[in-house]
């Protein structure tokens, strides 16, 4: 279905009065900040997720509380809105086709899908010019031990339900390989050769209804413990060809797959004279996220345009600029792990610091690993940037990058 230009202010489906109304499945931080987007240029907005203190639910002016694949929930999300999108890639693709097939849906259900299975996404990425890293498909005990030693060490995903590190075993020998699977019950796997990394990036586009498509500059990501812990926003945070390099190959997976919407694309940049980059490349392309993406979030405050004024531009057809950044920023994200025993930041001193942007979810529980909020520096150049996120880093008990 192709997407209608969707005005904000604009009277609703039903002719009722009210703005145009878009809809988004998730009730996530990435939702949220989709809501509060979309409610800054006007429109109304619905989020279906089940749980009654989701983050993007407490803000949005309707909030349908049902499962995902909940038919009535359904039914309630297609009457109330013009369009819909999602924000993270676990909405059963199942639902997507029940709302694309009534509503302008982006990104579509194939998209999801595919994103949502490592063996299906693997293909996919292959096709964008730059290489993924070798790999084995693992779903029967005879493609164990099929799999070559060239893969080992290596790591063990499986293809469904794995992010921020779950569902993912690092394995040096055939017998740990062996035990990892079980542990994981032996679910359809893949497993992918370890390569020496100098750096990981990604590059966030926003396509079209007609195939137009802007882009960020590629961000530079650290990862910790499988999470996103520090990403690098500016000029020369990577060599120029290979940041060209990496924006092509994310703009033809978003071509290839027809995508609507805000897609992420995660490269590695493998280690300066090892035997994996003279066979591979410099770049190796490792997934994509059919959503704006944690390492984007940047944006917010260092663009003209942020990943979720995109997102809502995407979905209601109306024009994609290309983003201009404005400042250097450096992003720390903000995990449950600080509010020890219960106490509070010292958000005081952090904001007292030039150019910090704090931006929290509305989470009510802080958990090990559970993303809380994040938190962006934005200065005139980089060194000032990367000095004041050290010096907040340093305040909040965060590990130096």
């Amino acid at each position: 279905m192709s997407g209608p230009i969707l005005l904000p202010g604009a009277t609703g489906l039903n002719g009722d009065g009210q703005p145009t109304t878009l809809g988004v499945m998730g009730g996530g931080q990435l939702g949220r900040m989709f809501v509060q987007a979309a409610q800054s240029m006007g429109y109304f907005t619905v989020v279906l997720d089940p749980d009654v203190v989701s983050p993007a639910g407490l803000v949005s002016h309707y909030h349908i509380q049902t499962d995902y694949l909940d038919q009535q929930g359904l039914v309630q999300l297609m009457q109330r809105c013009a369009a819909i999108t999602t924000e993270f890639e676990n909405v059963p693709a199942g639902a997507l086709v029940t709302l694309g097939a009534a509503r302008p849906t982006a990104p579509s259900a194939d998209a999801v899908a595919i994103a949502q299975d490592r063996i299906k996404e693997k293909a996919h990425l292959a096709l964008s010019g730059v290489p993924v890293a070798p790999y084995a498909v693992i779903e029967t005990p005879e493609q164990l031990a099929a799999v070559t030693d060239d893969l080992l060490p290596g790591i063990l995903k499986t293809a469904r339900l794995g992010y921020d590190g779950k569902g993912q075993v690092r394995v040096s020998s055939r017998a740990e390989l062996a035990v990892a699977w079980e542990s994981l019950k032996g679910v359809p796997c893949v497993l992918e050769k370890m390569l020496p990394l100098a750096a990981e990036c990604s590059v966030i586009v926003a396509r079209g209804w007609t195939g137009e498509c802007v882009h960020f500059a590629p961000q530079r990501n650290l990862h910790r413990e499988g999470i996103l812990a520090v990403t690098e926003a500016y000029e020369g945070n990577m060599p120029t060809a290979l940041a060209q390099k990496a924006v092509a190959a994310a703009k033809n997976i978003a071509d290839e797959l027809h995508y609507v919407g805000v897609l992420c694309v995660e490269f590695f940049v493998l280690a300066e004279g090892s035997a994996e980059r003279e066979a591979l490349g410099a770049l190796v392309v490792n997934e994509m996220a059919p959503r704006p993406h944690n390492s984007g979030h940047y944006t917010l405050d260092a663009c003209d345009v942020s990943q979720f004024d995109l997102q809502v531009r995407t979905l209601a057809g109306l024009p994609l600029v290309q983003p201009r950044q404005h400042s250097a920023a450096v992003m720390l994200n903000l995990l449950g792990d600080l509010w020890v025993n219960g106490a509070t930041p010292p958000w005081d001193a952090v904001l007292a610091l030039p150019g910090v942007h704090l931006h929290l979810y509305g989470k009510l529980q802080a958990n090990k690993g559970r993303k809380m909020g994040h938190l962006t520096v934005t200065a005139a150049t980089p060194a000032q940037a990367n000095a004041t996120a050290l010096q907040a880093a340093d305040l909040l008990g965060i590990e130096a990058f």
